[in-house]
């Protein structure tokens, strides 16, 4: 038996676009098709809703217990006086998007555990529609969910809150739509961080660092130069955006405008890696 047939075969990124990149995959609605349906043949997508959906309702309730508390405890110092069940929602972000960036990270690092990123680059040679198929179908269902999510915030600390909360329809349908928003650009961005270091952990550590580590540790010396870096952060400018405080250094949709671009330089860097390296 000739043993050469079992070694691996180099892939060249550039090269399968060119030669094949036209011709298999039956284009973006195919690879979009394809991918929607990988998205929801894994468990883990199947988890990470789950794990949001009990994160949101955990947190979301754990929140407006402080704010009922605060407003009827001995120290008036304390009282937050009657909030929004949207700030409520807002202030559930920062947990739960660790659920929810899951689904985008392991939209693309279970294929390289696994091997199925071979067969998917066959199917669909060019890495580009590759890889924009996937933050097409990650940004569409951390959308949906998080819509769902946003709800069972709400549901959770509207009757938590009583009468320390009120729900203006038009307002909060905004909060909730935003705080999708957020969720969708934080899972495309995870996406993109794992087609470029292809491992899960390394992908969560440098979520970790990059969403809550750094910026908190260049505002802790409270000096101006250090915070306007941290401003620039995907964490903080999706938080500015999501609170649109008109004490923050920018407008909302400049917030949201930082956000997309970097989920926009993470999915250009797992393109040129995908280019570059081997499956």
């Amino acid at each position: 038996m000739n043993t050469d047939t079992l070694e691996p075969v180099r892939v060249d990124g550039l090269a399968a676009e060119r030669a094949g990149g036209d011709r298999v995959g039956g284009g973006l609605a195919g690879a979009v098709a394809s991918e929607w349906t990988k998205m929801w043949s894994i468990r883990s997508t199947w988890w990470a809703l789950l794990a949001g959906m009990l994160l949101m309702a955990a947190t979301a309730a754990q929140l407006a217990i402080y704010a009922a508390n605060a407003n009827t405890n001995d120290d008036p110092a304390d009282d937050p006086g009657v909030v929004t069940v949207g700030s409520i929602l807002i202030g559930s972000v920062e947990l739960v998007q660790y659920a929810v960036l899951a689904i985008g990270l392991l939209a693309i690092t279970s294929e390289f555990t696994s091997g199925t990123i071979r067969p998917s680059l066959l199917q669909v040679p060019s890495r580009g529609r590759l890889l924009l198929a996937k933050a097409v179908v990650v940004g569409a269902v951390t959308f949906a969910a998080s819509l769902l999510l946003g709800a069972v915030g709400v549901a959770v600390a509207r009757p938590v809150l009583g009468e320390w909360g009120r729900l203006p329809a038009g307002e909060t349908v905004g909060d909730v739509v935003s705080v999708a928003t957020y969720f969708a650009l934080i899972g495309i961005l995870a996406l993109g961080l794992g087609a470029a270091l292809r491992s899960a952990v390394l992908v969560l550590t440098a979520l970790f660092l990059t969403l809550m580590i750094i910026p908190l540790s260049l505002t802790e010396p409270d000096i101006t130069l250090l915070d306007r870096i941290a401003d620039a952060f995907p964490g903080v400018a999706g938080g500015h955006f999501l609170t649109a405080d008109p004490e923050a250094p920018y407008p909302a949709a400049v917030g949201l405008l930082l956000l997309a671009g970097w989920a926009a330089a993470a999915l250009f860097a797992g393109l040129t890696v995908l280019r570059r390296r081997d499956a």
